[in-house]
């Protein structure tokens, strides 16, 4: 029979508030399942008659019959007539939950691949957007009731055929769509055969890092540089070489310096995290040495819609003769997060190669999302986003960049960029950087640090300050918060 303890066990089951949603034989079921997984009813051990325990739990006697019957068909207890229920011998069999690992036991034995993701923190994404975090779009502002008409057209047009399996490669009307867009807008050489669509620009890094690189071969990139490639890359156990910026980008002369380099990483259209943009002279360059050293460019766009100064310079894939570049793009950044689409445009030597490995991680993206997007770049909706954001968030970076001049201009400097969502901070000498930065946090101000950016160590210190996500009178509520912080901060 049950002791008090494990009689007061079960009415804690069925009294949670997380169990709610269970019907009352099930809760009671499982409680008992859990007693006898951990050990807290033996083998042998008989169960309250139905009737006694349905009184001391409140509940009918059909209820527990319920329970006692799903605890005997997966063989937890055995039910004797005339003699009652009791638990299993079977039940001894069933491997017992381990002890929380102690402070002094050992942590579990990883690959030296598994040991540098964890290592590296992954790329946290904020799930809600306070404040500067950088990198988040303005997603009260999208069109939502276009979009569900278009994903209502396409379940009517489609059925139940949008409720299976799709290629891995992506749907051939979403691959038409984003190769006459970036042939159009970023001056690409695309087309539907060559693009292959993903989940996000993070799965086509890990991509790109595993298909054309092996573990320990080298490959350049911007000092500093964006978290969540340094992060790709060193996952892949790649040997991962800094190459120092300047106002015209990364400086492509130092690639020569590089001994058996396979491949570069580049933002040229906006640099993550300084802003600059790629001059021409040297995105012909790195197509030079990209040919020489038979290496692989692997161009991020991440957010090249947003420019606020004429047009954006062309792409690097639609420069390239030699079909060495990688270009990934995204519509994560240009509409909402939770889209998770993305793509690569590749060369078609690597077409193949990339969908099959594609196909052993994820398979494919989800067929409605996929569909719907599609009519939505077809029918203008996109571009037409795209350029109301453009003025919004541009309009957000100079309020950004006044109230910075206003009421941090004693603590930091701003370099206001020519494009992208994020605004680079420099702080005044005296200021560390990293408590700046967890100070900020504590009062609710998300801040980037530049310095973990930097390969080479030798970045100046400050923060990014995202603008897209947020209100004129968030940024100015937030800036205050932060000012107040840095006056409280102690002096060096």
């Amino acid at each position: 029979m049950f002791r008090h303890a494990q009689l007061e066990s079960v009415k804690a089951w069925l009294g949670a508030p997380a169990h709610q949603a269970l019907p009352r034989h099930v809760r009671i079921q499982r409680a008992i399942r859990q007693l006898i997984l951990d050990g807290a009813l033996d083998a042998g051990r008989p169960l309250p008659a139905s009737r006694a325990l349905a009184r001391s739990l409140g509940v009918s006697r059909d209820t527990v019959e319920a329970a006692y019957g799903q605890l005997h068909a997966e063989g937890f207890i055995e039910r004797r007539v005339g003699s009652g229920s009791f638990v299993s011998a079977q039940a001894l069999r069933v491997p017992r939950r381990p002890p929380s690992l102690r402070p002094d036991q050992p942590a579990a034995a990883l690959s030296r691949r598994g040991s540098a993701m964890l290592a590296g923190g992954g790329v946290r994404e904020s799930l809600t957007a306070r404040p500067f975090a950088p990198g988040i779009p303005e997603t009260r502002n999208f069109p939502l009731a276009v979009w569900e008409r278009l994903q209502r057209q396409v379940l009517k047009e489609h059925g139940a055929r949008t409720l299976a399996h799709c290629h891995p490669q992506g749907m051939e009307s979403l691959r038409q769509a984003i190769a006459d867009y970036i042939n159009l807008e970023r001056g690409a050489r695309a087309t539907p055969e060559r693009i292959l669509v993903l989940t996000s620009s993070q799965q086509a890094l890990s991509l790109c890092a595993i298909v054309l690189l092996d573990v320990g071969e080298r490959i350049c990139l911007e000092d500093p540089v964006y978290h969540g490639a340094r992060k790709a890359f060193d996952a892949a156990g790649l040997d991962c070489v800094p190459i120092p910026l300047d106002g015209d980008g990364m400086q492509v002369g130092h690639l020569d310096s590089v001994a058996n380099a396979r491949a570069v990483f580049l933002t040229p259209s906006h640099q993550f995290p300084s802003g600059t943009t790629l001059s021409l002279a040297r995105r012909l360059g790195v197509i030079d040495w990209a040919r020489r050293q038979q290496a692989w460019i692997i161009e991020d766009d991440y957010d090249s819609e947003f420019h606020y100064a004429g047009k954006p310079t062309a792409c690097v894939q639609g420069l390239d003769d030699e079909q060495r570049t990688i270009y990934i793009g995204t519509f994560t950044k240009s509409l909402f997060p939770g889209l998770r689409i993305a793509y690569l445009l590749l060369p078609p030597a690597l077409v193949a190669p990339m969908t099959v490995a594609r196909s052993l991680q994820d398979g494919h993206n989800a067929t409605i999302a996929q569909l719907t997007l599609a009519r939505f770049i077809e029918g203008g909706h996109f571009g037409a986003h795209v350029r109301a954001m453009r003025s919004v968030y541009a309009a957000r970076r100079d309020r950004l960049a006044r109230l910075v001049e206003e009421h941090l201009g004693d603590f930091v400097t701003a370099a206001v960029p020519a494009g992208g969502m994020q605004m680079p901070c420099f702080l005044r000498a005296g200021i560390d950087e990293a408590q700046a930065v967890a100070a900020a946090q504590r009062a609710g101000v998300e801040l980037l640090g530049l310095s973990p950016l930097s390969g080479s160590g030798g970045g100046r210190p400050g923060f990014l300050m995202g603008f897209a996500a947020y209100t004129p009178d968030e940024m100015e509520k937030a800036v205050r918060t932060l000012a107040a912080v840095f006056r409280n901060m102690p002096a060096r």
